[in-house]
């Protein structure tokens, strides 16, 4: 995900060096973030081959992997901030695994979910269907290589690290991660293929677009409020395990919603803002 960062203040190694006096333990220190970066890309390829399986298990499974790359790299990130160890070749080696992760595996899946189903045994009269599923996968996957490489240049949204300029790339891949898992079945009907292609290519657009995203980073919960994250956090987790359909697919859903709905009321209030007195 997009979260390591450069420290722009001294030399960002100079931190851990001095707390970690042990070459072998300051060496562990950093790798255990690329770590997680590493199981973030493990995940993304386990999910291509199980997309390239295409049993409903198979997609199923590779819907599964996409959001359990999330997580590893909901990690990777804090734990490097966590122990200074954050570096260029960690924010590169994480936008890498990203693409991986985020870009190709959900295009996969989005195309062998939402279009290889119909066209099986009759390419020729669904052949602008499949080309209009290449299309969007593509689309699809240099939106989120446009997003990640953005980031790596501009960061957060101008004005602070609470929002995010464009839809993360990790939101989109899991949107479409957890419709799959929500469904189970592929789709069967041209005009669903149709209207999900639609969804996919909005995904992209809202990927490369400016429009803010709301990035959780201005909660301190655990500073503030320790007993009652803990018990949001189990709350969630158990909703994950025994309603994950329906939970992840909410959440997905509602971040998804919530950065269109922001833009909109943002560009109403500006326009009733420019109206003259």
């Amino acid at each position: 995900m997009e979260f390591n960062h450069i420290d722009p203040i001294g030399d960002p190694e100079e931190g851990p060096r001095r707390r970690f006096r042990n070459p072998k333990l300051r060496r562990g220190v950093y790798i255990l973030p690329s770590a997680f970066t590493v199981a973030n890309l493990l995940c993304g390829y386990y999910a291509v081959l199980a997309t390239l399986e295409g049993n409903v298990s198979d997609l199923d499974n590779a819907s599964r992997a996409i959001g359990i790359a999330i997580l590893f790299d909901s990690f990777d990130g804090r734990i490097a901030r966590a122990m200074g160890t954050t570096s260029a070749f960690g924010r590169e080696f994480d936008s890498l695994a990203d693409v991986i992760s985020f870009g190709i595996a959900p295009a996969f899946l989005a195309y062998a979910w939402g279009v290889r189903a119909n066209v099986a045994g009759n390419f020729l009269e669904n052949v602008h269907l499949i080309q209009l599923g290449w299309l969007v996968g593509f689309l699809f996957l240099v939106c989120c290589a446009w997003r990640l490489a953005r980031f790596n240049i501009q960061g957060m949204a101008p004005g602070g690290n609470r929002f995010f300029a464009g839809m993360p790339t990790p939101a989109a891949a899991g949107m479409i991660a957890a419709t799959v898992h929500f469904f189970q079945n592929p789709i069967q009907d041209v005009r669903l293929s149709i209207l999900w292609l639609i969804l996919v290519a909005c995904l992209g657009g809202l990927m490369s677009s400016t429009w803010r995203h709301y990035s959780f980073k201005d909660i301190e919960w655990t500073k503030r409020r320790p007993s009652l994250t803990v018990v949001l956090l189990a709350l969630l987790g158990g909703a994950v395990w025994f309603f994950s359909r329906q939970t992840l697919f909410a959440i997905a859903v509602a971040y998804t919603l919530h950065g269109v709905i922001f833009q909109i009321f943002r560009f109403a209030r500006r326009r009733v803002a420019s109206r003259p007195a």
